[in-house]
């Protein structure tokens, strides 16, 4: 892989060879994201070209598109944040700012020449199992397409959320999301009030404390910040990765070893609380102020919530400009946030670093099975998948980062590759068997479910006593996977006919390489 230059590679757009959208494809993937472009590479690689990637928006790279705030970066180290099958060998930091993995993901689309399988600004609008002609049938923003088989690659971060405020809508000053964020908007002497202490405003804050005004942080509950050891990637550690054979291989395994044994203790919240003495001495040792220090201070297992990584948050949060607020917010007015003690607070900048609908995937709420209800309808707000990936009742219908696939201790790329395979795994099994769809056996599914259940009763997720955006509306962890990343690609990669239910053919076999 030619390494380029970080300005050039970061402007290279990426311009699909045709907006026409084709009357019929094998496989429509709905998202350009990693789950969507690593889908269509392995599909290349494997001689599939008949495909589609339909995109709502006008560029790949799905979260690293949208998030463009000031810190915006990976908090996985970017050995591990790329796939193992397209390696980048000119990362500029241990930890990928946005930017450049938005510019590495443009990178792999021209590499493996994806640009003819793009349609951007097309938007699904509805997608429904046809039980006559068994195929998904594709409404779009520019038309309607068929499909033998459906990969849904939207992932979970895609739909922001900011909380229904009291009075949020007679604010007069600037309101941002930290995934919809406006640069053109100047932030030098502004009055900002950041709503949220999750990973965006994590990176948020320390970026932009040093030229705003004043910055009010509106913190709920404390986070567990470990630290990050960001630093450049040396020229050195660079020729290594270019010149030495298996080096950065060796590398990527070993950290990702490394990164996967956290996962005990995440299972076994004990662990954890064994370790967190420890972990707040180091985190707060630089918090001098007492009043500050406990208002950082977590009151939950460490783990329950995610983990932050970062060396600067802290440390902003101790600057004479800044103010954290613990105090619920009551309401918001034209110029000011009023907080449950009844203190005001003026600022002439909202900035919401709340989150996503992570666990009601809102594309769900439009694509139809065989008996035509909907995902929603069928999840009732608290998703199930067959190994995150696949549902009973919808058949050739490929959910990547769907329900479990989500890890607090590595990165979601190692789970979104397994899936990949698993999805290729069904293709060769359809051709070899000369059939037409599979959809997961219900009882599959259910022992599934089970098992899943069970583990995630022992995880600090279920026991470390907060509340966390991995719950779902019934209360249940339908987000997280419980274990490591290993153990769910030794699950989840090899496809086994004997848990799904085949459909026999009516259309042309699929054509793939063995």
């Amino acid at each position: 892989m030619k390494v380029r230059g970080s300005v050039p590679w970061r402007f290279q757009e990426v311009r699909p060879v045709s907006s026409r959208l084709p009357r019929h494809v094998r496989i429509a993937i709905v998202g350009a994201g990693f789950a969507g472009l690593g889908m269509a590479i392995r599909l290349r690689q494997e001689g599939i070209d008949d495909f589609v990637i339909l995109e709502r928006a006008g560029d790949v790279g799905g979260v690293w598109r949208d998030n463009v705030y000031p810190g915006c970066a990976c908090d996985v180290q970017s050995l591990l944040y790329s796939f193992s099958f397209a390696p980048n060998l000119g990362w500029s930091r241990v930890y990928s700012p946005g930017w450049e993995i938005q510019a590495y993901l443009r990178d792999c689309v021209r590499r493996f020449r994806l640009e003819s399988f793009l349609r951007f600004g097309h938007a699904v609008l509805c997608a429904k199992w046809d039980v006559t002609t068994r195929r998904w049938v594709l409404e779009t923003s520019h038309g309607v397409l068929t499909a033998d088989a459906l990969v849904v690659a939207v992932g979970t971060l895609s739909e922001p959320v900011i909380p229904p405020l009291p009075g949020l809508e007679r604010f007069r000053g600037k309101v941002m999301h930290s995934a919809r964020w406006d640069v053109s908007y100047a932030l030098a002497g502004r009055q900002v009030g950041v709503v949220g202490t999750g990973a965006s405003a994590a990176q948020i804050v320390p970026a932009i404390q040093p030229e705003v005004g004043r910055l009010v942080l509106f913190q709920r509950t404390p986070a567990w910040v470990l630290p990050r050891g960001d630093k450049p990637n040396s020229p050195l550690r660079k020729a290594l990765y270019r010149w030495v054979p298996g080096a950065r291989w060796l590398l990527r395994e070993a950290l990702r070893i490394l990164r996967d044994s956290l996962a005990l203790g995440f299972q076994h919240p004990w662990i954890f609380r064994l370790a967190q003495r420890w972990v707040l001495w180091h985190m707060l040792k630089g918090v001098k102020d007492p009043s500050l220090r406990d208002r950082l201070t977590p009151r939950y297992t460490m783990g329950c919530k995610r983990i932050l990584v970062s060396d600067d948050y802290l440390p902003a949060l101790t600057r004479p400009n800044v103010e954290v607020v613990t105090a619920s917010i009551r309401e918001v007015r034209e110029d000011a946030v009023v907080t449950g003690d009844g203190a005001v607070h003026p600022v002439d900048t909202l900035i919401f670093g709340t989150g996503f609908q992570a666990t009601d995937m809102p594309l769900g709420h439009h694509i139809q099975g065989w008996d035509g209800r909907t995902l929603s309808q069928v999840w009732a707000g608290s998703p199930r998948a067959f190994l995150g990936t696949t549902v009973s009742g919808f058949p050739n219908l490929f959910l990547l980062e769907g329900p479990h696939t989500t890890l607090g201790h590595t990165s979601v790329l190692l789970m979104m590759e397994a899936q990949v395979e698993h999805v290729l795994g069904a293709l060769r099994y359809l051709e070899a068997r000369g059939a037409v769809a599979v959809e997961p056996d219900p009882r599959a599914q259910d022992a599934f479910m089970r098992d899943l259940e069970a583990r995630l009763s022992r995880s600090v997720w279920n026991q470390g006593g907060c509340r966390s955006w991995y719950m779902d509306a019934s209360g249940r962890n339908s987000a997280l996977w419980p274990g490591s990343s290993t153990a769910f690609r030794h699950r989840v990669e090899h496809f086994e006919p004997s848990d799904y239910v085949t459909l026999p053919r009516t259309v042309a076999p699929l054509t793939l390489r063995p």
